[in-house]
C-alpha cells in the first residue's frame, strides 16, 4: 500500500494535504479499494463549519456507505464539484483528481497531529491483521 509522504492520515482513512493554511482532504487509496465502486459523493456545503473529527460528507460504494469525516477543524472554502457527476474519480485518483473538499483550518496545528504516511500504513496494516 503506497501513501503519500506529503500527506498526513486519520484512522479514518482520510488524507489531507496542507496548502498553506488550507488543508485539501480526500479518502485514501486503502479506503476506495475496501469501499469498491464509488457511485455518489454528498459534499459539504462551502461556508460550513466543521470541528475535527465531524462528518464532512458520505460517500456511498455499491458496497457500502461511508462518512467522511473532517480531519481538522475549519470552513469549507471549496468542494470537488467534478465529483457530483464522476464519483468515479476518488477510485481512479484518490490522492489527485479524487479530492473532497478544501478546509481553511482555524488551528493549523491539528494537522501536526494527524498521523504521518508511514504511522497510518503501520495501523492499517495492524488493523488488516486484526481481522
Amino acid at each position: 500500500m503506497e501513501c503519500p509522504a506529503n500527506l498526513r492520515y486519520t484512522k479514518e482513512h482520510e488524507w489531507a494535504r496542507q496548502e498553506g493554511h488550507r488543508i485539501v482532504v480526500g479518502i485514501t487509496d486503502y479506503a476506495q479499494k475496501e469501499l469498491g465502486d464509488v457511485v455518489f459523493v454528498e459534499l459539504p456545503d462551502v461556508g460550513a463549519t466543521f470541528a475535527s473529527s465531524d462528518i464532512l460528507g458520505v460517500v456511498e460504494s455499491v458496497k457500502a456507505v461511508s462518512d467522511l469525516y473532517a480531519p481538522v477543524s475549519g470552513t469549507v472554502v471549496e468542494t470537488n464539484l467534478v465529483l457530483e457527476d464522476q464519483p468515479e474519480l476518488i477510485n481512479a485518483s484518490p490522492y489527485g483528481q479524487g479530492w473532497v473538499a478544501v478546509i481553511e483550518a482555524s488551528d493549523s496545528s491539528q494537522w501536526q497531529d494527524l498521523l504521518t504516511a508511514a504511522e497510518y500504513q503501520a495501523y492499517v496494516a495492524q488493523e488488516q491483521s486484526s481481522h
